[in-house]
């Protein structure tokens, strides 16, 4: 939230109760808040084969094209980066990462889709509480690369 302030961004928030035992957390964020999935961003942190670490933001009804996201970032390769580096980096626990506020403040690539809507939904920086905002400000805020990263 200070993050999204900072940035001087108009946005709103969202609040709702998080299912510690829901297999797809931004299904469940979607489904708990009415949202139609492909309006609530999920944010995913993957490691690049150079060893940078980078967040990409997908709705919650999508999979992550790896090798799109390789190719966005100009490298041969992208995996998942494990959850417990993810939380080191990002400063938040799984479930509950923001593309906001990051202790160390990660490169961001956001799906294309995004801007099919007037407002996108991203999590807030813990669990049960979401951002929402024009998919515009998103990338501005994020510098973010904005690009097709959904598997087929």
């Amino acid at each position: 939230m200070r993050a999204a302030e900072a940035a001087g961004i108009r946005f709103r928030l969202l609040e709702y109760d998080y299912d510690p035992d829901a297999e797809a957390v931004g299904l469940q964020a979607a489904t708990a808040m009415g949202i139609e999935p492909a309006r609530v961003f999920k944010t995913l942190v993957c490691l690049l084969d150079g060893g940078e670490m980078v967040c990409a933001a997908i709705p919650s009804d999508a999979r992550l094209s790896l090798k799109a996201l390789a190719a966005a970032a100009g490298v041969k390769r992208a995996d998942m980066a494990d959850p417990a580096r993810a939380e080191r980096a990002t400063g938040y626990v799984v479930g509950g990462i923001s593309p906001f506020g990051q202790r160390k403040r990660l490169r961001c690539f956001v799906d294309a889709s995004a801007r099919q809507h007037a407002e996108v939904v991203v999590n807030g920086g813990r669990r049960g509480l979401q951002i929402a905002l024009a998919p515009d400000d998103l990338a501005t805020a994020m510098e973010a690369v904005v690009c097709p990263l959904q598997a087929e």
